[in-house]
């Protein structure tokens, strides 16, 4: 693989989340294992108070709801975890599972490892809930809800940089693009709020959005 069109596959991965498995094998740590198949991840209780001033929402737009919170925190994780090489890569448990957990850790390792580090963020521009699923059940062959959240990013602001500070992002990058997320929810039963977190994500074929 070329230098340039390694480190173009590399940022849209860094940037976004949005990660094909075999891209990493390719670019980041060949032949390495794709990843275990979903599964639970410990949860502390979030308890949560609903506001008396608004109606109820459906069960499907308080998933919804709740799922494109979490993508945001998503987005906002990734970046504090990508700046700084102190932090930990724990939280990204807090935000993903499954494949994506797995992809992001081994691509932040291999980043951290070559020096990298991200300046700047990544800026939603849009955020469409495309589907919601709240079949829970079969948690354990996972059968859970699942909420499918299109997200148009913008990484115009942000940069990654090698130890001496300089770009290694190609000049022809795009600096916008649409991601969908698989979001899922393990722990419907016990946590349906606050058990959401990205399994999967997938590159879309669309033109870029526009926006500010």
């Amino acid at each position: 693989m070329e230098p340039h069109m390694k480190n173009r596959l590399g940022w849209r991965s860094w940037a976004t989340g949005a990660l094909v498995l075999a891209a990493v094998t390719a670019c980041a740590d060949s032949g390495a294992d794709p990843g275990p198949k979903p599964s639970p991840t410990a949860l502390s209780s979030t308890p949560t108070t609903p506001s008396s001033s608004a109606p109820p929402a459906s069960p499907s737009d308080q998933a919804a709801a709740d799922a494109t919170d979490l993508v945001r925190r998503y987005f906002a994780t990734l970046d504090e975890i990508r700046s700084s090489e102190t932090s930990t890569l724990a939280e990204l448990k807090t935000v993903t599972v499954s494949t994506q957990l797995t992809a992001q850790t081994k691509l932040v390792k291999e980043g951290r490892r070559r020096g990298l580090r991200q300046v700047g963020s990544t800026r939603i521009i849009q955020l469409k809930v495309q589907t919601v699923n709240l079949d829970n059940s079969h948690p354990s062959a996972g059968r859970v809800p699942t909420v499918a959240v299109d997200v148009c990013w913008d990484v115009s602001g942000a940069d990654l940089v090698d130890e001496n500070g300089q770009s290694v992002v190609s000049p022809d990058r795009a600096d916008r693009g649409w991601t969908r997320y698989n979001v899922a929810n393990y722990h419907w039963s016990e946590h349906p709020k606050s058990g959401w977190r990205i399994a999967s994500s997938q590159d879309l074929k669309e033109s870029p959005c526009a926006g500010s």
